[in-house]
């Protein structure tokens, strides 16, 4: 699969005292083409359990489920992939622990760790962060939208963009080459989390570089 569109990532903090449940469901009816669970506290079990009711929500609807960092969780919920970071396990090892038909997706923070991603089957990149972002702080820098436009002109990848989008820079990052946006505050915190979806997919669609051969 080649991940494109709107991705969420979750983060029940963000939620306004909902459900994350709730929130992942409206977001899917708003046009959410894949929800990765991040879950930075939470333990193993506890991690595992909303996994499972998070990808029984998931299944009805053919949007894939994507644990992030955790390879265990992604295994014991039987999730359709994993995000992992330039620190988390070792893309070749996820590869071979989950197999050729899991979704992998590998952040990149750096033109080095771009040109190394190269080698890789890796189905996405997580471009991060395009704009500095509060949600996410261990980072080596933002991108912005030229060094996404350099990310795209120098990997054969599709590209998920991640890091302070909204409804106000996301056409920027699909015109710079992003082939799919994440947010998480953009949805999560969103008074009507359905309706914000439909307007940011809605922004990604008119925005998208069409292939001239299809």
């Amino acid at each position: 699969m080649k991940p494109g569109g709107l991705y969420l990532v979750t983060d029940r903090d963000l939620c306004l005292g909902r459900s994350l449940e709730e929130v992942v469901q409206k977001c899917i009816r708003g046009g959410v083409s894949m929800v990765q669970l991040r879950e930075k506290d939470l333990p193993t079990r506890e991690f595992i359990e909303e996994a499972l009711r998070i990808k029984a929500i998931l299944d009805r609807t053919g949007v894939p489920l994507i644990i992030n960092d955790r390879i265990d969780v992604a295994m014991a919920a039987e999730a359709d992939g994993v995000h992992v970071g330039q620190d988390d396990m070792p893309y070749e090892m996820a590869r071979k622990l989950l197999g050729p038909e899991a979704i992998i997706g590998l952040s990149v923070e750096t033109e080095e760790q771009v040109h190394a991603a190269e080698k890789y089957d890796a189905d996405y990149l997580g471009v991060s962060p395009i704009f500095e972002t509060p949600t996410k702080t261990d980072t080596k820098g933002s991108w912005g939208l030229s060094g996404l436009s350099w990310v795209r002109r120098n990997s054969h990848h599709n590209l998920v963009a991640i890091g302070g989008l909204n409804e106000t820079n996301i056409a920027g990052a699909v015109r710079a080459g992003a082939d799919g946006i994440a947010v998480v505050s953009a949805l999560c915190s969103a008074p009507d989390p359905e309706e914000k979806a439909r307007t940011l997919s809605a922004i990604i669609e008119e925005n998208a570089i069409r292939d001239p051969d299809n």
